[in-house]
C-alpha cells in the first residue's frame, strides 16, 4: 500500500478577502499548500528561486501572483519583506537540504531552514499584525519529522528543522495577544523533489511503509490539508502547537 487518502486536499475553508504568501510554492507540499488555500478564495503570492514563474514549465502557476525570493540571502529577504504589502497568512515552506551529492554547508542549512523562517516571520510582522482577517492572521511553519530524529546525512537541515519547532512556540508566545497565531506542520515521509530519490529506492520506500502503521507514504495534499487549517477559523484557538502529520511514523517502535 504506497497511494495517499482520495479525499485529501478537497476540503475548502472561507478565505475570501484574505492574503496568503506560500514561500517555495512552486512544487510539492508548497504547492499544494497554495493551491487549497486558492480554492477557499484566498488571493495566493508564492515565491521560488527563479527569476520568473514562467521558467518552472512543468507546472501551472498562472493561478498565483508569482515573486522571486534567494532564501541564502537575509539582505534579499528583507527587500523582500520591505516590499510587500498586506498579508494575512504566512506560510513558510521553503527549505531544503541542498541535494545529497552537494548539500548545504551546516551555515546554510541553517540560513534556509530557520535563520529565513524568523527572518520572514520578524520582516512580515507589520503586515500581519495590521490584518483585518475576523479570526485573526496566522504563521503555518513546515518543520519535518528529521525535528524528531536523528539526520546523519543532513545535520544542519535536522538542527534547523527542529529549531524550527521552538521558534513556532516562541513566535506563537510573542504575538498571541497582537491576534497573530503561530503553528507548525511536521511532514513524515512525503515523495517531493527532494525526496525522490528516497521514494523510489525500494529499500527505503518499503522500510518507511513497514515502519508506518498505515503502511504507505503519505502526499502533499496531506500536508497542505494540515497547514490551511491551522490557517483557518475553525484552528482559531490553536496557537504554538505542531501537528505531526506521518501516518503514525513518530509512535512507531522502531
Amino acid at each position: 500500500m504506497s497511494g495517499t487518502s482520495p479525499s485529501a486536499g478537497n476540503a475548502t475553508y472561507d478565505f475570501n478577502g484574505t492574503s496568503v504568501l506560500v514561500t517555495g510554492g512552486t512544487a510539492g507540499i508548497g504547492l499544494a499548500t497554495a493551491i487549497l488555500f486558492a480554492g477557499s478564495g484566498a488571493r495566493v503570492t508564492i515565491t521560488g528561486t527563479r527569476e520568473h514563474a514562467e521558467q518552472y514549465p512543468d507546472q501551472d502557476l498562472s493561478q498565483f501572483e508569482y515573486r522571486q525570493l534567494l532564501l541564502t540571502d537575509p539582505e534579499q529577504v528583507a527587500t523582500f519583506c520591505a516590499s510587500t504589502d498586506y498579508l494575512d497568512v504566512l506560510v513558510n515552506n521553503a527549505g531544503g537540504t541542498g541535494g545529497t551529492e552537494n548539500p548545504y554547508s551546516f551555515e546554510d542549512s541553517v540560513q534556509v531552514n530557520l535563520n529565513a523562517v524568523w527572518q520572514m516571520s520578524q520582516g512580515l510582522l507589520p503586515r500581519l499584525q495590521a490584518s483585518r482577517s475576523p479570526f485573526g492572521a496566522s504563521i503555518v511553519n513546515i518543520a519535518s519529522e528529521m525535528s524528531l530524529f536523528a539526520s546523519p546525512w543532513f545535520p544542519g537541515y535536522g538542527a534547523a528543522k527542529a529549531g524550527v519547532v521552538q521558534l513556532t512556540k516562541t513566535l506563537a508566545a510573542q504575538h498571541g495577544a497582537s491576534n497573530l497565531r503561530c503553528n507548525a506542520v511536521l511532514p513524515g515521509s512525503i515523495p517531493t523533489k527532494m525526496t525522490r530519490q528516497f521514494a523510489e529506492d525500494p529499500g527505503i520506500h518499503d522500510a518507511v511503509c513497514q515502519r508506518t502503521p498505515q503502511r504507505r507514504w503519505g502526499g502533499a495534499a496531506e500536508i497542505a490539508a494540515a497547514a490551511v487549517f491551522l490557517a483557518s477559523a475553525e484552528a482559531s484557538f490553536i496557537n504554538g502547537h505542531t501537528l505531526v502529520v506521518d501516518g503514525g511514523y513518530s509512535i512507531a517502535d522502531a
